[in-house]
């Protein structure tokens, strides 16, 4: 039953993710497909660009809920069900409901497999998974921001160091005990955000990149 209910978890993790908040929002207040204005994305920068603050504000909350909501429906779906006593690695069911509810919002099944980029959403379950990466995380993300003027640069960065840190900070701090399978699942993560970031890449090696500006469009 234990298996079934973890199942269960990450499955609606996906679900959660495949709610794109981003076209919810923009349907709802400015009556309008965010996928048909600016970069085409169907996510938090692309709505502040496109709709301004207020609206991104919005987006934004409901963006930070889903991961954190994911994941701890997941963990206590498995708690409830009795994972603590077959002595299960909630943590890796955790980064599992993670890659979940990031695939959920990269693929929606609600709109065609076309969503966002899924850095945001990653951030938000890597929260509730493992605080200390995640504030370590937050301020490389800003930092790269002020520096480059692009979101996109710093949502790769951040990406990139994930699995990095994962290993390094759970090495340090758990020994061995399965920081090679959260590793692996924290790189996938980051490999898929990255991945969905490949237009930008090419915007960014051809100069083409628009960068962030606190300005009204």
């Amino acid at each position: 039953m234990v298996y079934a209910a973890i199942t269960a978890g990450i499955i609606l993790s996906y679900l959660i993710g495949s709610v794109n908040t981003a076209i919810t929002v923009c349907k709802i207040v400015k009556r309008k497909d965010i996928r048909d204005y600016g970069s085409k994305s169907a996510g938090l920068t692309n709505v502040y660009r496109t709709f301004g603050a207020p609206t991104a504000a919005v987006t934004l909350i409901l963006d930070l809920a889903k991961g954190v909501v994911a994941v701890f429906l997941t963990k206590f779906l498995a708690k409830a069900f009795g994972a603590d006593e077959l002595d299960i690695d909630l943590n890796t069911i955790l980064y599992l409901a993670s890659f979940a509810v990031t695939l959920g919002h990269i693929f929606p099944v609600f709109y065609k497999f076309k969503g966002g980029k899924g850095a945001l959403v990653a951030a938000t379950s890597l929260l509730a998974i493992d605080p200390l990466v995640f504030c370590i995380e937050i301020p490389v993300f800003i930092i790269v921001i002020l520096f480059t003027k692009y979101v996109s640069v710093g949502s790769i960065t951040a990406a990139a160091l994930y699995p990095l840190l994962t290993g390094a900070l759970q090495y340090i701090r758990d020994g061995y005990e399965n920081v090679w399978l959260h590793t692996i699942l924290a790189a996938a993560i980051a490999l898929t955000v990255v991945f969905r970031h490949s237009a930008n890449i090419k915007r960014l090696m051809s100069g083409t990149e628009n960068k962030f500006s606190f300005k009204k469009k």
